[in-house]
């Protein structure tokens, strides 16, 4: 089981470099989404084989919101901003891989060194865990499309759910449930704020809303 567990958690990190590497947003979405399976399946697995029908479920809803119908928002906002991808990030992929590498190596050294109140089932989740979290501020601060940094945020917040069941192996159900109906409405606003900046502005490059702002009408 450790080693299932041990692999979905490489999973996760290798989505954290496609996340930086990739420059279409159709692609980003789905490795968010694939992210959101992730985290599901990985609920399940650390459960030990105790299964029971709220250890179950919970995950399989996790997975359903994170992995399909938040994506699902998410292009449906692409779509309605008419964008298909990333132009000229702030930070060049290139130079975003590097720094995901810098920041893998800090997240490594940061789990080794944290005191959790319960040994996690894995030494690589709380890594893994953070790395995922770096990687959504990382996508934030560094692109410019409102939908690439919607992905920050979901991502970021994938990193958060991930170290909340490094602390507490079994989180109540309606901290739980409370976590996905948070997320669903923090997307659910991203996504109807992206509709309406591309209407007002003609486009959902962060960097130019000001300019957009000071031109006469």
């Amino acid at each position: 089981m450790s080693q299932l567990i041990n692999s979905v958690l490489v999973l996760l990190v290798l989505t954290g470099f496609m996340l930086l590497s990739s420059s279409r947003l159709a692609a980003c979405i789905h490795v968010v989404a694939f992210q959101g399976v992730l985290l599901g399946l990985l609920a399940i697995l650390m459960q030990h084989g105790e299964l029971t029908v709220t250890g179950v479920l919970l995950p399989l809803s996790t997975a359903l919101v994170k992995g399909f119908l938040l994506p699902w928002l998410l292009f449906r906002a692409m779509r309605e901003a008419d964008t298909v991808r990333e132009v000229e990030p702030l930070i060049s992929y290139n130079l975003s891989i590097i720094a995901g590498s810098a920041v893998l190596v800090f997240a490594l050294w940061l789990g080794q060194r944290l005191r959790l109140p319960s040994q996690p089932p894995s030494s690589l989740l709380v890594p893994a865990a953070l790395f995922m979290s770096f990687v959504g501020m990382l996508v934030i601060v560094s692109r410019r499309k409102a939908v690439t940094q919607a992905l920050g945020y979901l991502a970021l917040e994938n990193g958060v759910y991930a170290f909340g069941a490094a602390v507490a192996l079994r989180l109540p159900v309606l901290v739980e449930l409370g976590i996905l109906l948070d997320v669903f409405v923090g997307v659910f606003v991203m996504g109807i704020a992206i509709f309406h900046i591309s209407r007002e502005f003609e486009h959902i490059d962060t960097d130019k809303f000001a300019a957009s702002t000071d031109r006469p009408r």
